[in-house]
């Protein structure tokens, strides 16, 4: 039987450690990778070939109901550190029971934008801090799931680094 992952119950912000300050939902990045176009003898037609481990501008946002000086001072320029630490339900249809999967999201990024929101009596501001993403991994239940890094050519899915051969053709390993 299935352990099916139905929702996110609850998740923090921390950033080097420390619990940020503040209420925040986090847009992740989106990978795309990069392409060449093929075209040539002995191809009918023409793609897009993947590069492999080699994605375009990935973003993290983080939207805060309010504005305060943390999400202000998230602007000075430098890099982040953020863990996402959350508890997601999972239904076990062997055992007819709800549990916890532990889900971990780290995010390693430099600030790109700050929308300050809106003023409006009674609502949130709207708030968020945009953040151009080098380093993403993901775990759920301590398996890494997903694990990029654009400076040090890491790209795991699954256990399987597919970037190991790049760093063994260019000395790195």
């Amino acid at each position: 039987m299935a352990i099916i992952s139905e929702k996110l119950v609850i998740f923090k912000v921390f950033e080097n450690g420390n619990d940020l300050v503040g209420v925040a939902d986090v847009e992740l990045s989106t990978l795309t990778a990069m392409t060449e176009s093929i075209k040539g003898a002995g191809i009918a037609g023409e793609f897009d070939a993947p590069v492999t481990g080699h994605f375009g501008g990935m973003e993290a946002t983080f939207n805060w109901r309010t504005l305060n000086k943390h999400n202000i001072s998230l602007m000075v320029p430098k890099a982040y550190h953020f863990d996402l630490r959350g508890s997601q339900d999972a239904y076990d249809s062997a055992k007819h029971i709800v549990k916890q999967q532990a889900v971990k999201c780290v995010i390693a990024g430099r600030p790109k934008e700050i929308s300050l929101g809106k003023l409006d009596v009674g609502a949130s501001t709207g708030t968020a801090n945009k953040f151009e993403v080098m380093y993403i991994k993901i775990s759920v239940d301590g398996e890494t799931l997903l694990e990029y890094d654009k400076y040090n050519f890491i790209y795991v899915v699954d256990g399987v680094d597919y970037a190991a051969d790049i760093r063994d053709a260019l000395g790195l390993s």
